[in-house]
């Protein structure tokens, strides 16, 4: 006997078609043209283009799912979440939704800019199928999650963007949908007010189905259970989130290597080749260290070894060999790491040409794919270091610092090879999840990560004296 939990949104085969017109006067003429053509027997003419914002669509999402919606602009992403919401109608296929839907589309888009942000939230919520009594019991919940102070009593005209989609989220979230649709909105937000909605929609999400669309991937890895990528309106890839973001990431950066390949490194003055000096050579040490690293909160962080067949992407002319960790005092290969001690990152690429301007970095990523801390050479070197092409042959990068303390759990570092500047550039060689870290045991019991300190102090006044 099948227990299957039965979708909340399954769209099937859905495609939507636009006609394209070249002119104003083609819009009469297609009708007239059309009645003529079956009244006289004449062949029919057609005066517009055909244009598919969306072919073919199919997936189901259910209860406690969530599904973001990634791909460029253009692909279709806003249109496949108005048919979901049932703002368009499909040309081809069906969407079917069970519940209340409640959705986060366009800037502004269900409000009056002439009625008072009080007015809007009263005519918007009863558009998604509030009472005005249910409106009355959640109205002071609204404003305070929107926390836009006097403006609430003002007309919406006079607000700013991240207002708008304060006022929208919080009228969207307190109608108890049972599907929440959130499209790029939140891209306005300041961050204080986006922690808030992230929190909201994890907590969410728990129980219930939300549909979200962002370019952040990130966000899109740490927030989703499932991702489709859209491209030119057709499905590019469905899957989980991790897999499907990395793909999309590959595709992003696999459209842009041609872009400024040859001179991306006029604006770079020559040097001395020598890296300046970036902090006092006094090394900083945590004082609880010592202490904690004979107890079980010793932060011991296992290391894989390095995967060669691991995912990757990128131009070529340059390919990431190896990536270890090493002691920062010995520099003798790690194993496994302790949180709070001196390590060294050593990315070794092997040059196939000469290169103008390698930038050789890494990320630190958690299980959801969120960036824990990233850093690359450009920043350092960029004064010329490399005023010369770096000739084929071994290049090494090396980043030495204090590994931050980890809660337990699966970590991944991703390494890449580029060139150019830090705002454009080519990937010549990315590589997802190099290694795999394991945090064992921790002192850690919230947050990503742990900061190591440099002193921490407690004291308490008795009578006057410390």
């Amino acid at each position: 006997m099948s227990c299957e939990v039965a979708a909340t949104v399954r769209t099937q085969g859905v495609g939507k078609r636009y006609r394209l017109w070249d002119s104003p006067r083609d819009r009469l003429r297609q009708p007239v043209h059309s009645r003529l053509s079956r009244w006289l027997g004449i062949p029919s003419r057609q005066y517009f283009r055909e244009f598919w914002a969306l072919r073919d669509v199919t997936f189901d999402v259910r209860p406690g799912e969530t599904l973001g919606v990634i791909g460029r602009n253009g692909c279709g992403k806003s249109t496949l979440l108005q048919l979901i919401a049932g703002t368009l109608a499909p040309t081809t296929g069906e969407c079917d939704t069970k519940g209340r839907i409640s959705a986060l589309l366009e800037l502004g888009s269900g409000f009056n800019p002439d009625f008072t942000g009080k007015e809007n939230v009263y005519m918007n919520a009863a558009v998604l199928g509030l009472t005005r009594a249910e409106i009355d019991e959640r109205y002071d919940e609204i404003v305070a999650f929107a926390d836009i102070g006097d403006f609430i009593d003002q007309p919406v005209r006079m607000y700013s963007s991240g207002m708008y989609v304060r006022l929208a989220f919080s009228v969207a979230i307190n109608t108890d949908p049972d599907i929440l649709v959130v499209d790029e909105a939140l891209a306005v937000g300041d961050a204080f007010f986006v922690q808030k909605c992230m929190r909201f929609m994890r907590k969410f999400k728990e129980e219930r189905t939300l549909l979200f669309v962002s370019h952040d991937t990130n966000a899109v890895t740490a927030l989703c259970d499932v991702t489709l990528l859209l491209e030119h309106g057709e499905v590019e890839a469905y899957g989980p989130a991790s897999e499907v973001c990395n793909l999309y990431r590959k595709k992003y950066y696999g459209a842009f290597q041609d872009v400024g390949a040859a001179a991306t490194l006029s604006e770079v003055p020559p040097g001395t080749g020598e890296s300046p000096q970036l902090v006092p050579d006094e090394d900083l040490v945590d004082q609880r260290l010592k202490y904690l690293n004979v107890t079980q909160f010793r932060n011991d962080i296992e290391l894989s070894p390095f995967n060669p067949a691991a995912d990757a992407f990128g131009q070529g002319g340059a390919r990431v060999t190896t990536v270890e960790f090493l002691d920062g005092t010995s520099r003798s290969p790690l194993s496994w790491i302790v949180g709070g001690e001196l390590v060294i990152v050593r990315i070794v690429s092997r040059l196939e040409r000469s290169i103008d301007g390698p930038i050789v970095g890494f990320m630190l990523k958690d299980r959801l794919g969120q960036v824990l801390f990233a850093d690359n050479t450009y920043l350092t070197h960029h004064g010329g270091l490399w005023a010369e092409p770096a000739p084929p042959g071994e290049l090494v990068a090396e980043f030495e610092f204090r590994m931050p303390v980890l809660p337990l759990g699966d970590y991944f570092i991703d390494v890449s090879i580029a060139q150019g500047t830090q705002n454009e550039h080519v990937q010549l060689h990315w590589v997802h999840e190099a290694r795999l870290l394991q945090s064992r045991t921790t002192s850690v019991c919230t947050g990503l990560v742990g900061v190591p300190m440099r002193r921490i102090s407690l004291q308490a006044e008795r009578g006057g004296a410390t």
